[in-house]
């Protein structure tokens, strides 16, 4: 059981209305075609999101299988959500492996209502804005209880499927309550009237309560009437209403540089941050950044519930340092602190990469260690480079169209190989596409360099052609290789020359002509030999191999992966001795070759094990079911596809 559920929170008040509507609401609910759908809605401030994790965390005992929670401000890019990235991670919240999530959308759909079927869950979604992004991520059990968050009703939500409570502000009663658990002063006892005048100014919303009550409780020398009388005073002079004036004099507070980091995490690409991602943002080292970010916490203005590390500034104080930049500070220190740390984001996109892909073609400089920004801790393994590619993929999005939009051809242009990494691994998404074209038009804008031209184009045409779109794909492919024709003589133009030539084999390939694939991959051979570089030999070989077997010439197969498998051991290429030596099993199988087969199908299945990855488990394990019939073994046969059957059903492909 997952229980996605922050700590129960330090001062809660109130609310036993909404709480004991809830409790009710789960009680009577008889669990018909669709879940139980509770709606929290008001402005931001109001605690919605802290009611949902109470509510959840009352009645979790009778939701047996668990609390799942998303936020779906953490996944929105430049304000557009994608619901196949929320889908995504439910997904893994419901222990689906990464490589198993179903890649069409309504396939992650479907995938998703048959893991909760069955399931009696909790399921939290703050931020939603619109009940459009709310209805793929119902679970399919009628016994499930949804909690949303949102800033207004969801008035377009199918009458009848939820249950609304809007939130009002707090009580003068309650808001009192809330002070008092805060400050816990006994100033707060001895002049009630000041405490009336305080809880006005935060006009009961428990967010404005909390950070006026941690800026009363650092003022512990002074007298309550003098420190509400400056409070008002510093309000009226600003003449910012309700809560506006609480941050701001929270803000007026801050040493410098908590105060300069606050105003610079509005620009930080990212919709959450890190303390490294702060610190390079900041540009005063990691001492500075480290008090700073204390600073901020303890001014009650950090939401430190982000998750893996991130931190974030919550939607109202976004909006408040943004506007406390461009009243306060030049624009010259946004704009270094961008550049900053967009040179920043590179470098660590240029590390995770070296680890997932490992040494490998690519056509920009690395970018250097920057004063004052450590790099992130990244363990010598290619899973966590891949680990924190998907984990910063948002992020390294903005990156690329804050890039293009200051300029930075180079820096847009180095992005493209994380990115292109990242994409191997979730081909045809919108947004690696929408990037891609991004780096393409930095390279032709900046128009001095044919291998960036090369580069880009042929990464953008492998994720246009998986997306369906051929024509488009074969278009930048032609002007990959109008661009090829501009490359000189060194080791790195003639690979990218090569890779041309591939990428059209490979077009041929996605399009089902396998005869006429051949011609291209046996040219990118000659090119790699004559350069010489046996990876790019090996690889094209292997693509020979895998065209003639899709042809029906076994013994031409045989041959070319064989060799292929061979080369990749000789290597240390695990991943392409892995691949290469699933594909030849295949052929001899074909052959009748069956033993020599399956020794090969099960060192894929003990790599597979090992690397804990179901999808190709499973995938051996079918072939050695396949194998396993032709020899008579019933038995080893149906041991085999249960065990198939188990690993595609725990991650809700059957």
């Amino acid at each position: 059981m997952r229980i996605e559920l922050p700590p129960e929170p330090v001062h809660f008040v109130n609310r036993h209305t909404e709480r004991e509507r809830a409790l009710r609401a789960v009680e009577d609910w008889r669990g018909r075609s669709r879940p139980l759908v509770m709606s929290l809605s008001g402005p931001a401030g109001l605690g919605k999101s802290e009611l949902a994790y109470v509510i959840a965390r009352t009645v979790r005992d009778r939701y047996p299988d668990g609390v799942l929670s998303v936020d779906l401000d953490d996944l929105r890019l430049d304000g557009v959500l994608d619901p196949g990235d929320v889908l995504a991670q439910l997904l893994r919240s419901l222990n689906v492996e990464a490589d198993l999530v179903a890649r069409p959308f309504k396939a992650r759909c479907k995938q998703y209502w048959s893991m909760t079927a069955d399931l009696k869950l909790v399921l939290i979604v703050d931020n939603v804005r619109y009940a459009s992004e709310l209805v793929p991520l119902l679970p399919a059990s009628g016994a499930s209880l949804v909690i949303v968050a949102s800033h207004g009703p969801l008035y377009d939500l199918e009458d009848g499927a939820a249950i609304g409570m809007p939130l009002q502000p707090l009580t003068e009663q309650a808001a009192t309550e809330l002070l008092d658990l805060i400050v816990s002063d006994d100033r707060l006892a001895t002049d009630p009237e000041a405490v009336r005048a305080l809880i006005g100014l935060c006009e009961g919303l428990p967010t404005a309560l909390h950070v006026a009550g941690r800026w009363i409780r650092s003022r512990r020398l002074r007298p309550l009437p003098r420190l509400i009388d400056e409070l008002r005073g510093e309000w009226g002079e600003k003449g910012v209403p309700g809560v506006e004036r609480v941050w701001d004099t929270a803000y007026s507070a801050l040493p410098d540089a908590a105060a300069r980091l606050y105003r610079l995490l509005p620009h930080h690409p990212g919709a959450t941050f890190t303390p490294e991602s702060a610190t390079a943002l900041l540009g005063l080292g990691p001492d500075a950044c480290e008090e700073a970010l204390e600073e901020l916490d303890r001014a009650g203005v950090l939401d430190l519930r982000a998750g893996d590390g991130h931190m974030r500034l919550p939607g109202p104080l976004h909006a408040h340092a943004l506007r406390r930049s461009r009243h306060d500070a030049a624009a010259v220190e946004a704009e270094e602190a961008r550049i900053r740390v967009l040179r920043w984001y590179v470098r660590q996109a240029q590390r995770a990469d070296l680890l997932a892909a490992g040494t490998r073609l690519v056509v920009t400089d690395r970018i250097a260690p920057l004063p004052d920004a450590p790099d992130v801790p990244l363990p010598d393994a290619a899973a966590q480079g891949a680990k924190w590619l998907f984990a910063e993929r948002h992020t390294l999005f903005a990156c690329v169209r804050l890039a293009h939009a200051l300029g930075m051809d180079a820096e847009t242009v180095a992005l493209s190989e994380p990115l292109w990494t990242y994409a191997l691994d979730h081909p045809g998404r919108p947004e690696v596409i929408d990037a891609l074209r991004l780096t393409r038009d930095a390279a032709v804008r900046h128009g001095g360099s044919a291998a960036w031209l090369v580069r880009t184009r042929c990464q953008l045409a492998r994720q246009l052609w998986e997306s369906g779109e051929n024509e488009t794909a074969a278009d930048e492919l032609d002007a990959a290789a109008s661009a090829a024709r501009l490359l000189g003589g060194t080791e790195t133009e003639r690979k990218l020359a090569a890779s041309v030539v591939e990428f059209q084999g490979m077009l041929k390939s996605a399009q089902g002509n396998w005869a006429a694939s051949v011609p291209h991959f046996e040219a990118s051979r000659d090119i790699h030999r004559a350069i010489p570089n046996p990876y790019g030999v090996m690889l094209q070989t292997y693509r020979m191999g895998e065209a003639q077997a899709r042809l029906g010439d076994t013994d031409a197969a045989r041959r070319l992966l064989t060799e292929a498998h061979d080369a990749a051991r000789e290597q240390r290429r695990e991943r392409m001795t892995r691949r290469t030596g699933f594909a030849l099993a295949g052929v001899l199988a074909g052959l009748g070759r069956r033993s020599e087969a399956r020794r090969l199908y099960e060192e894929s299945l003990e790599g597979a094990r090992s690397r804990g990855s179901g999808f190709d488990e499973a995938r051996v394990r079918d072939a050695l079911a396949d194998l396993a019939e032709a020899d008579g073994r019933t038995v080893d046969a149906a041991d085999h596809r249960q065990a198939a059957h188990e690993i595609r059903r725990r991650n809700g492909l059957t």
